[in-house]
């Protein structure tokens, strides 16, 4: 403490930030080396971990013990190392709830573009844009599976919050808009055996979706649209639409056309979802959505993340009423709001 009573100012959080891109590459060089798999079947010294996946004891030692200092494993006092309940739920690899795709998405796809960053804050464009479909269909066909877990808790959520409020027996029409490996869709029809969705996507994407559906046993509930959203025929007579995580890449004017463009599909009384890394209104948190704006910035040519008050006001525009959150398990609430 100072002589003035308030805390010295160091420089440690910027030393912290300075080796911020260890965690995700320390974490990834573990899943590709087994070390997750290899624990989920009991604890093991680095010289048994090693001769279970063929790597070198240097190089797991220096790896799980940085993830005993994530507290994503554990070590006992015979240096045995073993998984915690947080590693054993999303990294191991045979799990439905495996996180570790979206680990590979960021070594691979966003830290090489990120590193061009300098360049893309001064002229406000990326190097490739992924919202346009020539060099975006390949970047999610990559990658929307390695997703898959993140989405589907909150996919759930309104799965659940839907069939809550349709009547029995009735059937329903669900339009899962960007649909990529159709997280959202599935959901729906898992959860209502009446359910029909329609998904709309880029013909480099609805392959995976329409694999994807097919795993889930569901493909007869599911049509397939191809096309730009804004140029696509996605019909009429929804009583859902989904818009998960797409708004952010849009950016605005695209976001407030879809949202028009979505209204006019919807049934009476229909329901509009949409899913978005959502920031306050005067952008200054959570810091998740503000990170997200720069992966935006990197990434697309007119992207960003926006606020459940800009959000709100452009469903508005579009006719619709009742904007409101729905809690749900990821970054942030859903928004839906109701066609009249």
């Amino acid at each position: 403490m100072s002589s003035n009573g308030t805390a010295p100012i160091t420089p440690e959080r910027i030393q912290q930030f300075a080796w911020g891109y260890v965690p995700p590459l320390v974490i990834e060089a573990a899943i590709r080396n087994r070390v997750f798999d290899t624990l989920d079947k009991g604890p093991a010294t680095v010289a048994e971990v090693s001769a279970a996946t063929g790597s070198s004891e240097r190089g797991l030692t220096a790896i799980m013990n940085v993830l005993v200092g994530l507290n994503l494993l554990a070590k006992d006092a015979e240096s045995r190392y073993s998984l915690t309940p947080e590693s054993e739920t999303f990294l191991v690899s045979t799990k439905p709830s495996f996180m570790g795709g979206l680990i590979r998405h960021t070594s691979e796809h966003l830290i090489p573009r990120w590193l061009h960053i300098n360049k893309i804050v001064e002229t406000g464009l990326p190097v490739s844009a992924v919202n346009q479909e020539e060099s975006g269909s390949a970047f999610f066909h990559e990658f929307v599976t390695d997703i898959f877990p993140m989405s589907y808790p909150a996919a759930k959520a309104l799965s659940d919050h839907v069939t809550a409020k349709t009547p029995a027996g009735s059937q329903f029409r669900v339009l899962d808009l960007a649909a990529g490996s159709g997280v959202w869709g599935i959901a729906q029809a898992q959860s209502s055996e009446q359910a029909h969705v329609t998904a709309v996507d880029w013909p480099g994407v609805l392959p995976i979706t329409r694999k994807t559906v097919d795993r889930f046993g569901l493909s007869q509930r599911f049509s397939f649209v191809e096309g730009d959203l804004l140029e696509a025929d996605f019909g009429t007579g929804y009583q859902l639409a989904i818009l998960g995580h797409i708004l952010h890449s849009e950016g605005e004017a695209r976001s407030k056309a879809l949202l028009a463009k979505t209204f006019g599909s919807l049934a009476s009384g229909g329901t509009v979802a949409i899913a978005e890394f959502l920031v306050n209104a005067d952008r200054t948190g959570p810091v998740a959505g503000l990170f997200f704006a720069v992966n935006m910035l990197v990434n697309t040519d007119v992207g960003n993340t926006f606020s459940f008050e800009e959000i709100s006001a452009w469903l508005a525009e579009a006719g619709f009423v009742d904007a409101r959150l729905l809690e749900s398990p990821g970054p942030s609430p859903l928004i839906l709001a109701t066609k009249p």
